[in-house]
């Protein structure tokens, strides 16, 4: 059955399609476009929906529905890169997972020096609504720096911002019972921007540790496991 309404267990025919594929979403719509997808028979639209069951082709081929997308929630551990291949010797957050995870791909990044929750998905839709600016996700951090955070610059970065060579940062502090610790709440997430933004002010992040993305928290997670989860 193909309906152009919405449903629990429904994709979107260019999502389905690319997912199955591995054609990008845009070579997707173009191939929907020409002609080229039936679903069930019929001409597929750009706003058709897929259910389990329904028969889609591409070129008179049949596509295989394809296994649920995977979301991962990783502790990352201080010393592990965000990406596929070590350099210089560095280990990746890829070999802290099984063989068959390793086609996912890190929703974000944390660098090398920090740690945290890190999400790993081979769902394109899912990265981009947790990534883009638009979407402002919020993400919690615990930071700690060489010093006491002075007032006025506590409530420069957050009531201001501060100007670095790629824009204003700003973000929420607010203290924490640990010395020179800090919580930071930020909604977006330019390469290294904590630790760019406090060192602007004079500061040095010696500690820097991700523990909410979105919805997603780490929970109990243990440094260096994961765990499966849902798309919520």
């Amino acid at each position: 059955m193909v309906t152009n309404g919405l449903s629990d267990n429904s994709q979107r025919i260019n999502k389905f399609l690319a997912h199955a594929t591995g054609l990008s979403r845009r070579e997707a719509d173009n191939a929907i476009t020409a002609g080229r997808v039936r679903v069930n028979g019929a001409p597929a639209e750009l706003g058709t929906h897929v259910l389990p069951g329904d028969q889609v082709t591409f070129d008179n081929k049949p596509v295989a529905q394809q296994a649920a997308y995977t979301y991962i929630l990783l502790h990352k551990p201080v010393g592990y890169l965000c990406s596929r291949r070590s350099q210089g010797g560095i280990p990746t957050i890829f070999e802290l997972l099984p063989e068959e995870f390793r086609p996912l791909k890190p929703v974000g990044r944390l660098d090398k020096d920090s740690s945290g929750l890190i999400l790993l998905t081979d769902d394109g839709d899912f990265a981009h609504q947790m990534t883009h600016p638009k979407f402002a996700k919020t993400k919690i951090y615990e930071v700690q720096l060489d010093k006491t955070l002075e007032p006025l610059h506590q409530q420069m970065i957050s009531d201001h911002g501060i100007a670095l060579e790629d824009g204003v940062s700003r973000f929420l502090i607010s203290t924490s019972e640990k010395p020179h610790s800090y919580e930071v709440t930020m909604h977006e997430g330019r390469n290294r921007q904590i630790r760019r933004t406090f060192a602007a002010l004079g500061y040095t992040v010696t500690n820097l540790h991700r523990t909410q993305f979105g919805k997603y928290s780490l929970g109990n997670i243990k440094r260096g496991e994961y765990v499966l989860t849902d798309m919520l």
